[in-house]
Order: structure tokens, then sequence, then C-alpha cells
């Protein structure tokens, strides 16, 4: 039998595969990109003869996409490769930061989290099933369309999807040290809403009371409770449509992040207690979409880290294991206690951002790394 850490991976091969994931742009709150999006990666996936199924938002947003991949055993409980085709950059970021290779990085909004890892993932299978080599499990894929903005559509479906299998593998993007992660923070998110009295700004600015003030002194007040273990941020504001008119209705969203459940549950006390029908302004503040703390060291999980680390070894790279912050879909698995191994994806820098960008070589090392979990995950 062929090493699965000899296929013959081909880093230009890699890039031009990537390269129409990258250009089909799909910002979560846009459904119909998100769609064009899963209709390449079907695409790619019916090449492979997997069996697809799209799976409908039940909130209006892009669909999810299931795949089985070709075995003998293909619906029985196995492998699940699981990832999101969202992205934070909105349609025309290409413009800003194209597709792009340079040296020993290559750009493009997405390439990092995580198209880079999906696509990655799916080569290891793509050349897995061209040499002939069975898994010893089957694997299903199940890419979502809405883990940017905390899952709020597809949670049930990722964990009822993933208490059919065995393991899961998530592949964000690596640690920063190039490491896996077999733990997650909590998130939490909140919708704040001021609602003031509204005046003409000019004539009578007296008269009213502005909800885009009373939003602005809270933004200090809420970063301000940020501490090592619970932090706050407040990344979303839409207020006022008319210079001239005192603004009476302010929106803003806010992101808690901390280590443990107990911080995150006195961060959510806090936030709440800032609600307040006192006075002129009105402060309501809802709580959002949460992702639970997965607590790191599970038996199941740590296997797949050693395993990892052995073929890791075995290509010359150290691959380390720890909790993180930042959230993803594998705080959904990994609270359930199923063994999960996330952020194996590609390494790079800048997501989020407009320097977005992936180190070109952490291709092939990657996807080695998934040709041999894939081959050496066993009942």
């Amino acid at each position: 039998m062929t090493n699965p850490l000899d296929l013959p991976f081909e880093t230009e091969e890699m890039l031009t595969g990537l390269r129409p994931w990258i250009e089909t742009e799909s910002p979560t709150f846009d459904g119909a990109a998100v769609n064009r999006m899963m209709d390449v990666v079907q695409h790619d996936l019916a090449i492979l003869g997997a069996r697809t199924e799209r799976i409908p938002s039940p909130m209006g947003l892009g669909d999810s996409l299931r795949a089985e991949m070709p075995h003998p055993k293909a619906g029985e409980g196995g492998i699940l490769l699981l990832g999101h085709m969202d992205t934070v950059h909105p349609i025309g970021t290409l413009a800003k930061l194209p597709y792009k290779r340079e040296g020993e990085l290559c750009y493009g909004p997405g390439l990092m989290d995580m198209k880079g890892g999906n696509y990655v993932y799916l080569d290891a299978l793509r050349k897995l099933l061209a040499a002939g080599i069975e898994t010893p499990l089957p694997v299903t894929v199940l890419f979502t369309p809405d883990e940017e903005i905390g899952t709020p559509a597809t949670r049930r479906l990722i964990e009822e999807e993933a208490k059919r299998h065995k393991y899961i593998l998530v592949p964000e993007p690596a640690r920063p040290d190039g490491g896996a992660v077999i733990g997650r923070y909590a998130i939490a998110r909140f919708n704040l809403q001021t609602r003031g009295r509204p005046s003409h700004a000019g004539w009578a600015l007296s008269e009213g009371r502005s909800a885009i003030a009373e939003m602005a002194k809270a933004v200090g007040t809420i970063e301000g409770m940020t501490t090592e273990d619970c932090t706050f941020s407040l990344g979303v504001f839409h207020a006022g449509q008319w210079v001239n008119c005192v603004s009476s209705v302010c929106d803003a969203e806010v992101l808690t992040m901390a280590k443990t459940q107990e911080q995150l549950d006195a961060g959510v006390e806090k936030m709440m207690a800032l609600n307040s029908d006192e006075g002129d302004v009105i402060m309501e503040i809802r709580r959002g979409v949460t992702r639970p703390v997965w607590e790191p060291d599970q038996p199941g999980t740590m296997a797949m880290l050693k395993l990892a680390q052995e073929i890791g070894g075995e290509l010359g790279i150290e691959i380390t294991g720890s909790s993180a912050g930042g959230g993803s879909d594998g705080n959904f698995t990994g609270f359930l206690g199923l063994p999960t191994l996330d952020s194996i994806g590609v390494r790079g820098k800048g997501l989020h951002t407009l320097q977005e960008h992936i180190y070109v070589d952490s291709l092939t090392e990657r996807a080695k790394l998934a040709a041999g979990l894939f081959c050496r995950l066993t009942a």
C-alpha cells in the first residue's frame, strides 16, 4: 500500500484549484453569493464521485452542503470533515485583495479562513481516491454558510451530524505556531439598542435626546469591562440617516469571549445589567448566539492530537495542541464530548483583514497531514 504521506501533492496544482474558490466571494449575509460558492464546491465533490446534498437554511442564509465520499461503508459513522464556506469579506473585496501569489505567500479573501483548509482536505481525499487507497472509515463532508456570524442557522445540523461520527476534523487555520486546537473558549454575542427622542438638529436640538450619544458612552463602559480572562468588543454600530436629525435609534453588536463557562456567565451578567429604561434614552440589550466552552484534554481529542503529532513527526513538523479563542464550529462538537481536532488547516496571517494570506508551503504540508489522518483514524 502506498504511504499516504508520499502522495504526489503539487503546490501549483493546488493553487490553480484554489483560485476559483477564492474568486467566488461568499460573505455570510449574501445567501446567493454563498450558494454560488457551494455550487463550485459541489461540482468539485461530484467529480470525485461523492453523493452530495444541499440543505436550505431555515433563516434565509446560504445552503449547507453535505457529501458522502465514495466508500463501501458510506453512510455509516466515520470521519466528519467540518468547515464553513462563508467569509467576512463583502462582495468587491477582490478589487482590494485580489487572489495573488507573491513568493511564498498567497493572498485572497477567505483563503486563510477557511477555504484554504477546506480545499486542502478535499485535495487529500482526491489524491487518496486517485491512488486507490481506501480509508479505514468512511468520510462525510459538511460545509456550512454561517460560521462567521456564530452559526445561528446550522448549529443543530452540525451537532446531529457530528453525533453520527467517531471523529471530527475541522480545518480552520492553524495556530500561529502551526499547532492544533483541542479546546476553545466560550463566546457570546449581544444585540444592543438605544432609543432616544428625535428632533431637528439645527432648529430644536435641545428637544432631542440622542441615541447615538448614549451608545457612544456605552462603548467605553463595555470595552472597559475587558479582563485577561473575559473580553468585550463592540464591533457593529448602526445609526442615523440625516445629519440634521437627532438620531432616535442606534443599534450595535458586542462580542464577549471567556476562557471558562463561569467567566462567560459573569460577563453575560455584566452585559445584561446595562439594560436601562430610566432617563430619556432607553438601553435594551438582548443576548444573541453563544458558543459553549469546549474543555480541553478530552480523551478522544487527545488521542487524535497524538496521532497528528506522530504524523507531523514523520513530516518533520511539530504540532502542538492547546485551547484557543476565536470560536469555531468545533466549539459545538467539542462541547458534546465528541473527539474533535480543530485548526489543522493552512498556516497564514491576517485573517479577517485586507492582508489575509497563507504560507504556500503549508498547502502540501497540511494535505499530507490530512491524508495521514484520513488513513490512520480507525474504529
